[in-house]
């Protein structure tokens, strides 16, 4: 009889410490989300000032035939645009982004084919899109237009042999 008591109390005890356990791993997983809840993220704001940036330095590295630095700056607005819709897809400006998407796609294929004179158009129609998208969700006010200086004065955006 004793030993069946053991058994019996050694289960129960089992029992106890696997929702002990449990209850501790809810604990420590309700206490990250808090963590993550509370993190940092970068609002819409930044990350469209990012690449108001990378706008104006495209087009400078394209004027300046720098294909290299032009085709690192479209790609950086391309992957703004992937961030935007990561972390912030809650919002509706979030969700109309992907209408850029095409007119970046030709701009690759501008900076691709080293031609100035495509460069310019496909940079035109993507500050035009850009403007389209800003009209579409209600920030119209906020015209973006072809740089006429500089975006940054510590960076030659002639290319380098």
């Amino acid at each position: 009889m004793k030993i069946i008591i053991l058994i019996c109390l050694f289960f129960f005890t089992g029992c106890l410490v696997h929702t002990n356990s449990g209850d501790a791993d809810k604990a420590v997983i309700d206490s990250l989300r808090m963590k993550i809840d509370a993190s940092y993220h970068p609002g819409l704001g930044e990350f469209m000032s990012g690449i108001q940036t990378h706008h104006a330095k495209l087009w400078f590295a394209g004027m300046n035939s720098n294909w290299k630095l032009a085709d690192f700056e479209v790609h950086e607005i391309i992957e703004s645009l992937d961030d935007i819709e990561n972390f912030d897809k809650e919002r509706k400006e979030s969700k109309m982004v992907s209408m850029i998407r095409p007119a970046l796609d030709s701009m690759v294929a501008a900076v691709n084919h080293e031609d100035t004179t495509d460069f310019r158009r496909k940079f035109t129609i993507l500050t035009e899109t850009c403007n389209k998208c800003h009209q579409a969700v209600e920030f119209g006010f906020n015209v973006v237009t072809i740089p006429k200086a500089l975006p940054v004065t510590n960076q030659d955006f002639t290319p380098k042999p």
